[in-house]
């Protein structure tokens, strides 16, 4: 008998295996907090780009990502066709070849290039992250069906995820610290470093983690499928990721991941600029705040067991209502401006994290459980297509977001390479901060109170499926499992668990 090929023998999973799947988001959650943190930064203060100049790039680099992320989503959903996706695995051949191309990452921290040049790297280094993104996301649905496995590999995914967001903002403040306010060479020092250690947690999660066997089912379906030709496949791709946003509970959790994700980015983006040109602190101190973010790591463990015992819910209103209050904290700050500043600013910064941690968690544990509504709806496992699906809108909306963050700094009279800037400017930067990030947040909020996706209600409705797929009668359903199947769905009953629902 043929021995099973090791991406596709599933084991227990188990904490140290769920952490190990995790560590690919220390290059989703480092990579990207640097990005928002300090390349708009370094674009106007070192590289000699404009603000709007700086937040194009990263605003074209976004838009053309997404796109990418669509089309990575059905890619790698069939990728198993292919002799390369048989021999290494549908998602595992990305994190192979992703591994190493991390160390692209290092070539958009250089000084004296031009516009185009700083376009095209940080353009190719978005394509690499989605193509390693896109498939490991799916990870948790390929490798188990159970509602604490999932959760425990979500967790585990979001402690990592912290631990990358701490090293991100505390790692550049020392070295900037270490190698000099002003010394540009110290960004290009720190992105090396971070590339090195993002294609080692890379091949250690391929490595640890595994997929769905192809099955003699998938290789008749791709048999009998018709062939559509270039343009026949791209017109059933834009209906595949359209075909998501039937589902209810999708549209809901798409609505509070853009939103409350969107407000975060803005204030990494902005409190830099917020500390150096409001505060009159250094860039340095103002990483050191950006990186008490290290309290997510505990916060990650103490959600995990409120993702099981009180719902996604209950985490989206409490990490909302905690980051309102610290903003006002924080406009409370700028405008009495403290003597002991720094220690107001360690304080409210804390706090923030709380928020910010349960924030960053809360999305990325419920996505796991999206697909099983999709596929009790069209009988079809589509974890790609959904994870390209969030990637892609919340690329377009980040790059929306950053460009505009540029446009108003720009219009606010922000002079580049300057920390010294005018009362106006510092008035810009602090409605940027509160009211800009404060708005997103507000959204993500009124859509949660509305969210019915929790342990007890997925667990009704993979029992229904279950006892669809064993061959039982819709007419035989529970008033309890229909109720639950509906709202969660958004559809009638009798509509669901139906392939044509997928078109």
């Amino acid at each position: 008998m043929e021995k099973k090929k090791r991406i596709y023998t599933p084991k227990e999973v188990t904490i140290g295996r769920s952490l190990a799947y995790g560590l690919t988001d220390v290059m989703g959650g480092a990579a990207f907090t640097i990005v928002g943190a300090f390349l708009l930064y370094f674009f106007t203060t070192f590289a000699g780009l404009t603000a709007v100049e700086g937040a194009a790039i990263i605003g074209i680099a976004r838009i053309v990502d997404a796109i990418t992320s669509l089309v990575m989503g059905s890619l790698t959903d069939n990728f198993y066709k292919t002799k390369l996706g048989k021999r290494f695995g549908r998602r595992h051949f990305w994190l192979l070849i992703g591994s190493p191309l991390m160390l692209e990452y290092v070539l958009m921290w250089v000084t004296g290039m031009n516009f185009w040049y700083y376009l095209i790297v940080y353009l190719l280094f978005e394509i690499i992250a989605a193509s390693v993104l896109i498939p490991w996301e799916t990870l948790p649905t390929e490798m188990t069906t159970d509602y604490k496995a999932r959760t425990k590999m979500s967790t585990c995914r979001m402690f990592i995820s912290a631990t990358g967001t701490f090293l991100a903002t505390f790692v550049p403040g020392q070295i900037i610290n270490m190698m000099g306010q002003h010394n540009a060479y110290a960004y290009f020092v720190n992105a090396l470093v971070f590339a090195l250690i993002f294609a080692v947690c890379i091949m250690a999660a391929n490595l640890a983690t595994w997929e769905r066997e192809i099955t003699p089912e998938m290789e008749a379906e791709f048999a009998k499928a018709p062939k559509l030709g270039l343009w026949g496949g791209l017109k059933k791709q834009v209906k595949d990721y359209f075909s998501t946003l039937k589902i209810k509970s999708f549209r809901k959790h798409l609505l509070i991941y853009l939103f409350s994700f969107t407000g975060k980015d803005v204030y990494n983006t902005i409190f830099v600029y917020f500390g150096v040109s409001c505060l009159d602190i250094s860039a340095t101190n103002s990483a050191n705040i950006l990186s008490l973010s290290f309290v997510g790591i505990l916060v990650t463990v103490i959600a995990g067991f409120l993702m099981v015992k009180k719902g996604p819910r209950f985490l989206f209103l409490s990490g909302y209502s905690i980051m309102f209050l610290m903003l006002g904290a924080f406009y409370m700050i700028y405008r009495i401006k403290p003597d002991n500043i720094m220690m107001w600013l360690i304080i409210v910064g804390l706090i923030y994290q709380v928020g910010r941690a349960t924030l960053e968690f809360t999305p990325w544990n419920v996505f796991p459980f999206i697909p099983d509504l999709d596929e009790i709806v069209t009988k079809q496992h589509r974890e790609g297509i959904y994870a390209a699906v969030m990637t892609f809108v919340r690329k377009s909306t980040v790059a929306i977001a950053t460009f505009v963050v540029g446009l108003v700094l720009q219009s606010g009279g922000y002079k580049e390479g300057q920390t010294v800037q005018s009362v106006g400017t510092q008035d810009t930067i602090v409605s940027i901060l509160i009211i800009g990030t404060g708005g997103l947040i507000l959204i993500a909020f009124c859509v949660a109170l509305t969210f019915k996706l929790n342990r007890d209600t997925h667990d009704i409705l993979v029992d229904e499926m279950n006892r669809l797929k064993e061959g039982g009668s819709k007419a035989d359903v529970t008033p309890e499992a229909k109720e639950v199947v509906e709202e969660l769905t958004g559809f009638k009953y009798e509509q669901v668990w139906n392939e044509d629902n997928a078109k």
